[in-house]
């Protein structure tokens, strides 16, 4: 009777600990962790995979702070501080490179993002299976080719000399047009084809949002007399509006990125003015040319400008609460 009631006098005081809560407390902690064991298992390679090839090999820039070289190796190596950054800053050539590559990426973000939502939306309002499943086919396909075969479909079709489209042009009676050799037009060519390889297969997590919506919206819209594309501006739009925003935070990490096959195989020396970008700096001054700590440095400052960018990105939707935390 006397713990009896001693348990309940301290149950009824603020901040006092009842033991039978806390063998409780361990004992459902205990369980849920032997419930939850086989999915932490699974998840336990994905772990291993990211730690031995993610995390690890960022202690690797450190090289961006010391003279590297083979032979003394990482730690061997003298250490220089930021000189490394004071010669990246300091070289007009290389400030010329990290503007194409904002200004190169920033671009490709505002043309090509619309476009996997347009598609999303697009393929939501066919109502013949057949149908859609064929165009769905067709625009995921060219994410599956290299860069390599794209390269190759370009030139085949906007080369001065070969190309079916000067071919064409020529028929008709004009001149040719020098397509990969003009800053306008290769723009248009590059930004075109990371849309036409790319855009497809991004749709298909506007996809999924898409097919997660109410379908009772659509039918209380109608009922309202909304049509398409009311409909889709009221209730498509909104509901897919978290993952719009998830996917443009995440899209700004990578405004300093420009990735390094695209750019490799429609380049040319004409149009190295705006095509010479971060990725195919570090290639041809790091690889080539073994001046790994330059490069280190580069990668560096390429990373804390996109982190800075997703913290930015992430405070801003904040005030709209629509942040990833």
């Amino acid at each position: 009777m006397k713990s009896s009631a001693n348990e309940t006098i301290q149950a009824g005081i603020p901040g006092a600990v009842n033991p039978a809560a806390g063998t409780a407390l361990r004992r459902n902690s205990k369980g849920r962790l032997r419930r939850n064991m086989p999915l932490l298992l699974m998840f336990l390679p994905v772990a291993i995979f990211f730690i031995t090839f993610k995390y690890v090999p960022m202690l690797g820039n450190i090289i961006a702070f010391k003279q590297y070289n083979l032979m003394q190796g990482v730690l061997g190596s003298p250490w220089a501080g930021l000189d490394n950054f004071r010669m990246i800053f300091s070289n007009p050539q290389t400030l010329l490179i990290i503007r194409n590559t904002f200004m190169i990426s920033l671009l490709s973000i505002v043309i090509g993002f619309p476009f996997p939502i347009l598609i999303a939306v697009m393929l939501n309002e066919v109502r013949k299976t057949w149908l859609k499943k064929s165009v769905q086919t067709l625009l995921y396909m060219p994410h599956f080719f290299s860069w390599v075969i794209i390269g190759g479909i370009v030139v085949t079709l906007f080369g001065t000399q070969a190309g079916a489209i000067n071919a064409l042009i020529v028929k008709m009676g004009g001149e040719p047009i020098t397509f990969l050799y003009q800053t306008g037009s290769w723009m248009a060519i590059f930004f075109g084809s990371g849309i036409w390889k790319e855009a497809g297969f991004s749709a298909i997590i506007y996809l999924a949002a898409v097919g997660g919506i109410d379908p009772h919206l659509y039918e209380s819209a109608a009922l309202d007399g909304a049509g398409k594309l009311k409909q889709i501006w009221h209730v498509t739009l909104p509901g897919i509006l978290p993952v719009i925003t998830l996917m443009s935070i995440l899209s700004m990490g990578r405004i300093m990125e420009v990735g390094f096959d695209q750019v490799y195989n429609l380049q040319n020396a004409v149009v190295s003015d705006v095509s010479n970008v971060i990725s195919t700096y570090i290639f041809t001054i790091g690889i080539q040319s073994g001046l790994y700590s330059i490069t280190t440095a580069m990668g560096l400052f390429e990373s804390v400008i996109g982190f800075t960018l997703v913290l930015a990105a992430n405070q801003l939707a904040r005030k709209f609460n629509q942040s990833l935390w």
